[in-house]
């Protein structure tokens, strides 16, 4: 009978008949091996809302502002990544990374904002 091989590593797998590698190291790096694009796809964009949010942090330090567009660029904010949206009964969308939102008011201004029930929790 001839002896199964490790997926990872070759060297032949001893132990259990139902057993796929030869240890844990060489799992762990087979899946991961597996995982790797859309771990960084996310990892992308987890960093990108991190640093938005830390942007909001820092422009909104009493918990409501008004910031022009820029401000937030200048600093690297991403309008194109965010967690959630808001609509109020009026129709004005707040977009929110986390508990740190913004909401677009007159000639490129934005109004900061922190989603209090979010904090509370």
């Amino acid at each position: 009978m001839e002896k199964k091989k490790c997926p990872e590593c070759g060297f032949d797998i001893i132990g259990r008949a139902d057993k796929v590698f030869c240890s844990d190291q060489c799992r762990n790096t087979f899946n991961n091996k597996l995982k790797r694009d859309s771990n960084n796809y996310v990892r992308r964009i987890n960093n990108t809302l991190r640093k938005n949010r830390r942007i909001l942090e820092e422009m909104n330090p009493t918990g409501k502002m008004k910031v022009h567009k820029n401000k937030l660029l200048d600093k690297g904010f991403n309008f194109d990544y965010y967690t959630n949206t808001y609509i109020t009964k009026a129709g004005k969308i707040y977009y929110f990374c986390y508990e740190h939102g913004y909401l677009p008011i007159e000639e490129d201004y934005y109004a900061l904002v922190i989603k209090k029930e979010y904090v509370d929790h």
